[in-house]
């Protein structure tokens, strides 16, 4: 059903470390930890100023893959794993985009199920990647059905 996306990847999208945004996530997943909303520990910490919670990225814009129209109810969040090579820094600006890694189908007892791997990056100002993210999309079988028609 998607296998010919596979390779395709998204528009980038700049995006900002916002501190309320920040703030607002580590409230909403209900960890309030110092170095993630106190700007004193921040400017003690050895980043110098505040990070993001590891799961931060979950908010960012990735931009559209051309042809891939997934709709907006019905998907299932599988899995998401992250890999960063340093902190999001609060303030910084992130540029996202997304690639079709992987597309495959399974028989389960609601019917065809399809599963949808997309690979994510967040780069720095300079074009170095500061994370990663892989991210199964689970696609029913009632969403496979309004897809095809």
């Amino acid at each position: 059903m998607f296998k010919e996306h596979i390779g395709k990847k998204s528009s980038k999208v700049k995006n900002i470390v916002e501190r309320g945004a920040v703030r607002k996530f580590a409230e909403s997943i209900g960890d309030l930890h110092p170095i993630f909303i106190d700007e004193e520990t921040g400017k003690r910490s050895r980043y110098n100023r505040n990070i993001a919670p590891p799961t931060f990225p979950r908010v960012f814009d990735y931009g559209i893959i051309e042809g891939l129209n997934l709709p907006n109810k019905g998907l299932i969040h599988g899995e998401q794993t992250y890999h960063y090579e340093r902190p999001l820094l609060v303030g910084e600006e992130i540029t996202c985009y997304s690639v079709i890694k992987n597309y495959f189908e399974k028989k389960g007892t609601q019917g065809e199920m399809g599963f949808l791997v997309l690979e994510s990056f967040g780069e720095d100002e300079m074009g170095k990647l500061v994370f990663s993210s892989t991210q199964t999309v689970i696609i029913t079988e009632a969403v496979r059905k309004v897809l095809i028609g």
